[in-house]
C-alpha cells in the first residue's frame, strides 16, 4: 500500500480498514516540551505534534466555566505553589515547578441548591465561549499538513467536577442522583449547542476527542450501574449528535474503566484512549475482548519512557504492538502522557520504534 496521509490513515483505522502503518499520537506535559525547547532540542514556535509528525492534531476551543469571562484570581502564593479562585468559584492550588492535576481546596457550589442558583442558569450557549479564531487556525494548520484534526474537550463527567468537586459529585451520585443527572444533561446540551455554533461558523473537524476521566487505580469512580443511570444518557446524547454530523468519537478516560466499557461502547465511542497500565488496564486483554468493536489508542506503559529505560521501552513495545495492530485499529500512544523526566532522545527512540514496528506488509 502506498503511504497514506494522516487524515486517510486515522479515518481508516477508526473503521478497522487496512492502512500502511499504525497511526502515531502522543500527549506531552507542558514542562516536558518546555525543557526540550530550553535544551535546544526543538523550536519554540512549533508544537510537539508538528515537530514529530504525529498523525492527529487537536484544539481545545470551549470555555465551560460558569463565568466564562472570569480571569483567575491569585489568592495565595508560597515558594512552591500558587492558589487561584477560578470562574467556577473553585479554589485550586498549582505547583510552579511541574505539571500536575491541581489540588482541590474548596468549591463554593457544593449542592443542588447552589447549582440551581449560581451555576445552571449561566451555563448557556454563547459564541463567546468558543475560541473560534484558535479553532480555525488549528484546523487550517492540520489541513495544510493533511493531519487528522480533532476538536478536543471534556464531556460531562469532566465538566461537572470542576464546578462541584469530585467528592460532592460522587456523594451526589449516591445521595441525590437526580441532581447529577441534571448536571450531566445541562452540560450535554451546552456541548451540543457549542458544537453546532462552531461547526456552522468555522467548519467541522475530522473527529471529536472527548475527555472524561472516570477511573482511578483499580476501579472506576462509580459502579457500572451508576454509570448507566447517571452518565451514560449524556454520553449517548453527545455522541449521537457527533455521529449525526458524520464524525467519529475518540474517548479519553484515565484510570481503570474496563467495567464501564460495555456501556461506553453502547453509547457509541469509536475509540478508547489512554488504557492506563498503572491503573490496572491491560491492553492485550482489552484488545482481545473489545478490539474488534472499537479502535484502541494507548496502553503502552509510559514508565520505561519516563525512566529513560531504552531496553524497557523495547520490551514493552515488542510485547504489545505486534499483537494489537492485527486488526488495523490500534493507534500508537503511551498509556498516559510524556512527563518532564523524559529525555528528548528517549521519546525519539520510543516514537521511531512504534513507527518501525507498526508498518503493515499489505
Amino acid at each position: 500500500m502506498q503511504e497514506l496521509s494522516s487524515i486517510e490513515r486515522i479515518s481508516r483505522q477508526l473503521k478497522h480498514l487496512p492502512v500502511d502503518r499504525v497511526g502515531l499520537m502522543e500527549s506531552f506535559w507542558n514542562h516536558t516540551v518546555k525543557h526540550w525547547v530550553e535544551q535546544g532540542k526543538m523550536p519554540a514556535d512549533q508544537s510537539a505534534g508538528e515537530h514529530f509528525g504525529l498523525d492527529i492534531g487537536t484544539c481545545w476551543a470551549f470555555n465551560l466555566k460558569v463565568d466564562y469571562k472570569w480571569v483567575d484570581q491569585l489568592v495565595a502564593e508560597d515558594e512552591d505553589t500558587r492558589t487561584f479562585l477560578d470562574g467556577n468559584g473553585a479554589t485550586l492550588r498549582r505547583y510552579k515547578s511541574h505539571d500536575t492535576t491541581p489540588e482541590h481546596i474548596n468549591y463554593s457550589i457544593a449542592d443542588r441548591a447552589a447549582w440551581e442558583e449560581r451555576a445552571k442558569p449561566f451555563l448557556t450557549v454563547n459564541r463567546e465561549r468558543i475560541n473560534l479564531d484558535g479553532y480555525r487556525s488549528a484546523r487550517q494548520r492540520c489541513q495544510d499538513k493533511q493531519r487528522f484534526f480533532c476538536w478536543g474537550g471534556v464531556n460531562v463527567f469532566e465538566a461537572i467536577h470542576p464546578v462541584v468537586g469530585h467528592e460532592n459529585m460522587l456523594l451526589g451520585m449516591a445521595l441525590d442522583p437526580d441532581w447529577v443527572k441534571d448536571m450531566a444533561d445541562t452540560f450535554a446540551d451546552l456541548l451540543i449547542g457549542l458544537m453546532e455554533t462552531m461547526f456552522a461558523e468555522a467548519g467541522k473537524p475530522d473527529g471529536i476527542w472527548f475527555f472524561d476521566d472516570m477511573g482511578f487505580r483499580g476501579r472506576p469512580f462509580m459502579s457500572p450501574e451508576m454509570y448507566r443511570e447517571l452518565i451514560f444518557p449524556a454520553h449517548q446524547k453527545t455522541i449521537a449528535y457527533v455521529h449525526s454530523q458524520g464524525l467519529p468519537v475518540i474517548m479519553h478516560s484515565c484510570g481503570f474503566v474496563e467495567p464501564l466499557l460495555p456501556s461506553m461502547i453502547e453509547a457509541g465511542i469509536d475509540c478508547l484512549q489512554a488504557i492506563e497500565v498503572k491503573a490496572g488496564m491491560d491492553l492485550l486483554r482489552i484488545y482481545k475482548q473489545y478490539g474488534h468493536k472499537i479502535a484502541l489508542m494507548g496502553g503502552i506503559d509510559v514508565r520505561p519512557v519516563a525512566n529513560n529505560d531504552l531496553p524497557g521501552i523495547e520490551r514493552e513495545v515488542m510485547a504489545k504492538l505486534p499483537l494489537v495492530m492485527g486488526n488495523n485499529g490500534f493507534i500508537f500512544h503511551s498509556d498516559h502522557s510524556i512527563p518532564e523526566s523524559t529525555d528528548y532522545e528517549t521519546y525519539q527512540y520510543f516514537f521511531n520504534l512504534g513507527r518501525s514496528i507498526g508498518k503493515y506488509n499489505n
